[in-house]
């Protein structure tokens, strides 16, 4: 075939201007390190790295929400073990003030650190997170927690029942608070008898008064009978002492016509199921009492009640221990619920790092992977421009002497 001047001009051109896009694209690759330029280089290895250039930037997010996730926790912790310090050093007042050798200013002085007190678990429970929301209001994080109502003179929630929870892996979500209502609100307050003194008697008996001596024994009575469904009849919860002055003194205490006890006593006191009656005399008669339904209060009202007990000056002796034995039980359970809390905050930190370690193991999977199938084999690119660069220079040098020829020169 004859080869025109033209044709060859052409032919070795489009040689060198390849020679040159191989080597561009070798040089290239070298720069970047990969081996996968684009989409039409391998169109099954780019779309399977596109897969896991997506796991690698979802996974990475769940490592910035597992950050935030144990930042969150930690500062819930701290606050909940100050609140448990404060609430351990009340409980030792309410024990202090137990001593029946106290004066009225010994008793105010207890009262003034407790003041104390209730303004820095006050505090603690109003504590923000570091973007400004308050760590305990559920929900309504924009809300102040607790806040004290002087109309009903008592501290009050005023949050909700919400729980904020990030999202650490696929399938995963972590609680990243607790709600005030769950950790303070909801702590059971000691049980009790409705009214210690407003009693219904009869016979020869003119008063009466009822106190809870033994805790124990009086919880097992009252978590034994008490009714707390709602539509019972009126007088479920009302339960009966009999008495009979006799040779000797027996007493029955029954609820309608179902004996719970019996047994004998000597004097106008009589000591059953935790309770102790005292009557105005030994006589035949009874004396009706109800079981108070089980409460739940925050140990700020608590607090208040016991500083309130402390600063009266005329409460008789009775009703002061009453007072300190709803105060211990109450920041005593106040304690526990908190403890619980922290239980489970324990937790939840523990999976955050077992989950943390999964998703590190993960990222490294899924990059192994991507880099399998775009990234370059140094040495092999490295062979690959070196190959290009000598097929450039010898398609240059050969252009150059084949523009040079012609007939004449060939016939010399």
């Amino acid at each position: 075939m004859r080869l025109s001047h033209n044709m060859i001009y052409k032919n070795n051109l489009n040689s060198i201007l390849n020679n040159q896009q191989e080597v561009n694209k070798a040089q290239e690759q070298v720069t970047t390190q990969k081996r996968v330029l684009s989409a039409s280089d391998d169109p099954s290895a780019m779309a399977r790295a596109l897969l896991y250039g997506d796991k690698i930037q979802t996974n990475e997010q769940y490592t910035k929400n597992l950050t935030m996730l144990k930042s969150r926790l930690d500062t819930q912790e701290g606050v909940l073990e100050n609140i448990k310090d404060s609430l351990t050093r009340a409980h030792v007042l309410t024990v202090q003030a137990g001593n029946g050798a106290l004066t009225k200013p010994d008793r105010a002085a207890l009262s003034e650190e407790l003041s104390a007190i209730k303004t820095a678990v006050l505090d603690l429970m109003n504590a923000k997170s570091e973007d400004g929301r308050y760590i305990f209001s559920g929900y309504q994080d924009n809300t102040k927690t607790f806040s004290y109502d002087s109309t009903n003179g008592r501290y009050a929630y005023n949050g909700d029942q919400g729980q904020h929870k990030i999202k650490v892996a696929e399938g995963v979500e972590i609680k990243s608070s607790d709600n005030g209502f769950d950790v303070f609100e909801s702590v059971e307050q000691r049980l009790n008898v409705v009214s210690n003194t407003g009693l219904t008697v009869t016979g020869g008996i003119s008063s009466a008064s009822v106190y809870v001596k033994e805790q124990g024994p009086f919880d097992q009575f009252h978590k034994a009978n008490y009714n707390p469904d709602p539509t019972a009849p009126a007088g479920s919860n009302t339960f009966t002492l009999d008495m009979t002055a006799g040779t000797p003194n027996t007493f029955t205490l029954r609820q309608g016509a179902t004996v719970i006890d019996t047994g004998n006593f000597s004097q106008a006191n009589i000591q059953v199921a935790g309770m102790e009656f005292s009557m105005d005399s030994v006589a035949t008669g009874t004396v009706e009492f109800d079981l108070a339904p089980p409460q739940k209060d925050n140990v700020l009202n608590t607090l208040d009640n016991l500083i309130t007990t402390l600063n009266n000056g005329t409460i008789n002796d009775d009703d002061y221990r009453q007072a300190l034995a709803d105060a211990m039980i109450g920041i005593e359970n106040s304690k526990n619920l908190v403890s619980q809390t922290q239980s489970g905050l324990g937790g939840r930190l523990n999976t955050a790092t077992r989950i943390t370690e999964a998703n590190n193991d993960l990222d490294i999977n899924n990059k192994l992977a991507k880099a399998e199938l775009i990234e370059l084999d140094m040495a092999e690119a490295i062979t690959e421009l070196t190959k290009h660069e000598t097929a450039l220079q010898a398609s240059q040098a050969t252009f150059g002497r084949l523009t040079n020829l012609s007939l004449l020169e060939y016939i010399r």
